[in-house]
């Protein structure tokens, strides 16, 4: 061991070898903050989003639009300004009271919300749109006519058991990428993203919940054929071959949904596509658009389309006004539930020809009967 006097100079050494030659720069001051101005109330409220104004008394106001104030359990108080409007006086029409706040269209500017047109790149994007040769269609095609020619049988058991029919799409691909561009817009007008299927996400109900076996009383089950059928529409679609329908926006019911070429009773028109979860989670929901998909035993176990987020053209399908028989005589499709492969599905089917121009109803209370319909054009 060193002696401690040897050790003592050593560190001086080493301390003395690390002496700074110049002193550290000091940071300048930095200068003090303006004094905080308070904001005024009325600078507040012009920058919020909405504000809620209550009022000691609703008596006396008024619809903005027709300027009565009769019926007032149809009227609408906006959360932002606090005019009143008539749920059937509003356009579109508002079905049933909304849950939560609510803002007219002139304080939220959907009233000056134009639908934005896409460019071909961007539908063919918009769509996932799968290109294939023209030869690689018909042998896709040819196998299936073939077996149809196979298991023809006479006129009288044709006439029993009707088949369901492929929807044609139209033969100028200039017309159906106009019409699926009607589609792609009316979506991003909404926030929605394109789905040709079902959707299961966490937190909501799992693949394994939609089984036509748990629905109560069973379910009708979609033939071999007809499954077939279902498989080359979407296959077709998959390709941008998709089925002559314009999204077309109505003043008065919205987005709707009308024939760009005539369509054959019987023919797949869609399928119901969304976020599948279940009826319990969705109780207070505000969407105007679910689609009943599974009716079980047991009603917590009950499934629901939620076509918010995600959907294809069968959302903006209009409904029937089913209280009147002029709203009846609307009707031009229907929307059915089959098992197809023991899987839950809906399916929107014409149930007469359509002609072209001629806008697409169905009845949204075709199973419940739930549905408030008496303010339905």
């Amino acid at each position: 061991m060193p002696p401690a006097s040897t050790t003592t100079a050593l560190c001086r050494r080493q301390i003395s070898s690390r002496r700074r030659t110049s002193a550290p720069r000091r940071r300048s001051p930095s200068p003090s903050p303006p004094p905080k101005r308070m904001k005024l109330l009325t600078e507040i409220l012009q920058k919020a989003a909405y504000t809620v104004a209550e009022r000691e008394d609703y008596g006396d106001v008024n619809c903005e639009q027709c300027r009565s104030g009769e019926r007032s359990e149809e009227l609408l108080l906006c959360d932002n300004c606090d005019k009143g409007f008539h749920m059937k006086c509003l356009r579109p029409i508002v079905v049933r009271v909304p849950i939560g706040s609510w803002i007219c269209d002139k304080c939220s500017g959907d009233g000056q919300r134009r639908v934005r047109r896409l460019s071909q790149r961007k539908i063919i994007d918009f769509f996932r749109i799968q290109k294939s040769k023209k030869d690689d269609i018909k042998k896709k095609c040819s196998p299936l006519q073939d077996s149809r020619k196979r298991r023809r049988r006479s006129l009288v058991y044709q006439k029993k058991r009707r088949r369901l029919l492929p929807f044609i799409p139209s033969a100028d691909p200039t017309q159906r990428l106009k019409q699926m561009g009607t589609l792609a817009s009316a979506l991003t007008a909404l926030h929605m993203q394109f789905s040709d299927d079902l959707t299961y996400l966490p937190g909501m109900a799992p693949p394994s919940a939609n089984q036509a076996k748990f629905e109560q009383g069973g379910m009708q089950v979609l033939s071999k054929e007809d499954i077939e059928t279902l498989d080359q529409c979407r296959a077709m679609c998959k390709r941008g071959e998709c089925p002559p329908l314009l999204v077309v926006f109505d003043s008065c019911e919205g987005f709707t949904v009308e024939a760009d070429d005539q369509i054959k009773d019987l023919t797949i028109i869609a399928e119901y596509s969304g976020d599948v979860d279940y009826i319990k989670n969705r109780e207070h929901d505000d969407c105007d658009s679910m689609m009943t998909l599974l009716l079980a035993r047991d009603p917590s176990k009950s499934l629901v389309i939620c076509p918010d987020k995600r959907g294809n053209i069968a959302r903006f399908i209009s409904g029937i006004n089913n209280h009147t028989l002029d709203g009846k005589k609307k009707q031009n499709c229907k929307c059915v539930r089959y098992s197809v492969n023991g899987e839950c599905r809906v399916i929107l089917v014409a149930t007469r020809d359509i002609a072209k121009g001629e806008k697409l109803y169905y009845d949204y209370n075709g199973y419940e009967h739930e549905y408030p319909t008496q303010h339905f054009v």
